[in-house]
C-alpha cells in the first residue's frame, strides 16, 4: 500500500506571525469602525480592549491544544476527540460555512473597491478575477499562500502604523497644550456619551472584527516547529490588538469629535486629508483592497484545511482528503472556491446588496466557533488531568477564563437582539444549528449503511 500523503509543514515563523496579524486586520477595522464609534463614542477603544482580551484568552485555550496536538482541522479535531462526534462535526462545518460567507463578502468588497477606480467595471468581473487568481495561488503549495499572506499583511500593518504616526504628529504638533490637544476624548458628551449600553452594544459589534484570528490554530498542521512558533504568534496577539485596534481608535478619537468622525469620509481618509495628502482616498482604497484579497486568500486556505480535517475524521466525503504531490488539499481548495463562485453570480443579479446580507448571517457563526473552543478546552484539560499529562503551553487562569469567556459570548448574543441590523443573525442561529444536526444524523446513517 502506498504511503499516505501528509500536509507539508511549509509555514515558517515569519509566515505565522503575519498570518496572525492579517487575521486580526480586515475591512471591519478600515470601514466598520464608523458604526462602532457612533455607538460608543471615545469609549470605543475600551470596547476593542475588552473584546481583545476575551479573544486573547480564547486564543490561549486554542494554542494549548494546538501545541499539544498540531493537526489540520484544529478545534474541530479537538472537539471530536475531547467532547464528542457531533460537536466536532458542528464546529468544523460551522467554521467552513462561516468562512465561505466571509470569503463571499470579501469578494463582493473587491468588486466595490475596484469600482472606485473603474466605475464601469461590473463587480462580478472583479470578483471572478480575484477568485481565479487566489485559487491558483493556493493550488501551488502552502509556502505560496504563506508568502503572499506575509506581504499583504505587511501592507495592512504598514498602513495602520503610518496612520497612527500621522495622527500622533497632528496631535503633538497642535498649538493647543496638553491635555487640551487630546480633549476630544472627554468633550462632546464625555468618554461614555451613550452610557454603558452604548459601550456594550459597540463591544458586541466589535467582536466580529476579530473573526478569523483563530486561523493560527488551523496553521498548526503545516507549521515548522509548532512548539515554538504557535506560542510566539499567539502571545503577540494581545499586543497587536492594543496597537492596531485600541491605538488606532485612541488617535482617531483624540483627533476629531466622535460625532463628526466618518460623517464625510472614512475615518482613515480623514487622517490622510489632514496632513495634506490629496491622494488619501486612493491610498486607502488600495489598502482596503489588499485587506479584502488577504482575507479571501486566508479563507480559501483555512476552508480547504478544515474540509481535509473533516474528511480525515469521516465527517465529510473522502475525496476532500485527497492531497497533491506537494501536500496540498486540492479538492478542498476547489470545492471551497467553487462555493464562493455563487457570490459572483449573486453580484451579477444583485449588485450593491450582497455584502450586508452575507455579513449579517456570518456573525453568529463566529460566536459558535469561540464557544466550541472554550468548552472543548475544558474537556481537554479534564482529560489531561485524568491521564496525569502536563501540557507545554498553558492557557491563562483555567478554568475561570473559560467561564468568563462563555458568559461574555452569551452577552454578545443578547446584545445582538437589541441591535436592529443584527437581529436577523440571531434568528438564523437556531435554524443553522438544526441544519447541522440534520446533516450530522445523515452522516451517521451513511456511515452505518
Amino acid at each position: 500500500m502506498a504511503e499516505k500523503k501528509q500536509l507539508t509543514r511549509g509555514l515558517k515563523n515569519r509566515h505565522l506571525q503575519m498570518i496572525a496579524l492579517g487575521g486580526a486586520i480586515g475591512t471591519g477595522l478600515f470601514y466598520g469602525s464608523t458604526s462602532t464609534i457612533a455607538l460608543a463614542g471615545p469609549s470605543v477603544m475600551l470596547a476593542y480592549l475588552i473584546g481583545g482580551i476575551v479573544i486573547f484568552f480564547i486564543m490561549r485555550m486554542l494554542g494549548e491544544m494546538a501545541v499539544d496536538e498540531p493537526v489540520s482541522g484544529s478545534f474541530s479535531y479537538y472537539a471530536t476527540k475531547y467532547w464528542g462526534k457531533f460537536p466536532g462535526f458542528l464546529s468544523g462545518w460551522n467554521y467552513w460555512f462561516n468562512y465561505v460567507l466571509v470569503s463571499m463578502a470579501e469578494l463582493t468588497a473587491v468588486g466595490i473597491y475596484m469600482n472606485f477606480w473603474f466605475p464601469a467595471l461590473p463587480q462580478w468581473v472583479s470578483a471572478l478575477i480575484c477568485l481565479v487568481l487566489i485559487t491558483l495561488l493556493n493550488l501551488v503549495n502552502v509556502r505560496a499562500y504563506g508568502e503572499t499572506e506575509f506581504w499583504m499583511a505587511l501592507i495592512k500593518i504598514s498602513a495602520i502604523c503610518a496612520m497612527i504616526l500621522l495622527g500622533l504628529y497632528l496631535l503633538l504638533a497642535s498649538p493647543q497644550p496638553f491635555p487640551e490637544n487630546f480633549s476630544n476624548l472627554w468633550k462632546n458628551g464625555g468618554f461614555l456619551p451613550n452610557g454603558a449600553w452604548g459601550l456594550a452594544a459597540a463591544t458586541a459589534v466589535v467582536m466580529f472584527s476579530f473573526g478569523g484570528i483563530e486561523l493560527i490554530g488551523i496553521t498548526a498542521g503545516e507549521a515548522e516547529d509548532p512548539d515554538h512558533t504557535i506560542p510566539r504568534a499567539i502571545n503577540q496577539v494581545i499586543w497587536r490588538i492594543l496597537i492596531f485596534y485600541v491605538g488606532t481608535m485612541a488617535v482617531l478619537m483624540a483627533l476629531w469629535p466622535w460625532n463628526e468622525v466618518g460623517t464625510q469620509a472614512s475615518p482613515f481618509v480623514q487622517i490622510f486629508n489632514n496632513v495634506g495628502i490629496p491622494a488619501a482616498a486612493h491610498i486607502l482604497n488600495f489598502v482596503v483592497l489588499i485587506a479584502a484579497i488577504s482575507v479571501y486568500n486566508s479563507a480559501i486556505y483555512s476552508n480547504s484545511r478544515m474540509l481535509y480535517g473533516l474528511a480525515s475524521k469521516d465527517e465529510a466525503p473522502a475525496f476532500l482528503a485527497k492531497l497533491s504531490g506537494r501536500g496540498v488539499p486540492v479538492t478542498g481548495i476547489l470545492v471551497s472556491s467553487g462555493f464562493t463562485l455563487i457570490v459572483v453570480i449573486l453580484n451579477y443579479f444583485l449588485e450593491g446588496h450582497v455584502f450586508l446580507y452575507l455579513m449579517t448571517i456570518a456573525t453568529c457563526a463566529a460566536v459558535i466557533s469561540w464557544v466550541t473552543i472554550c468548552i472543548t478546552h475544558l474537556k481537554f484539560r479534564a482529560t489531561c488531568k485524568q491521564q496525569g499529562k502536563e501540557t507545554k503551553f498553558h492557557s491563562i487562569l483555567y478554568p475561570w477564563t473559560n467561564y468568563l469567556c462563555l458568559a461574555f459570548l452569551a452577552g454578545v448574543i443578547v446584545m445582538m437582539t437589541q441591535i436592529p441590523d443584527m437581529q436577523l443573525a440571531v434568528l438564523f442561529l437556531p435554524i443553522w444549528l438544526i441544519v447541522l444536526w440534520i446533516g450530522y444524523q445523515f452522516q451517521k446513517k451513511k456511515q452505518r449503511a
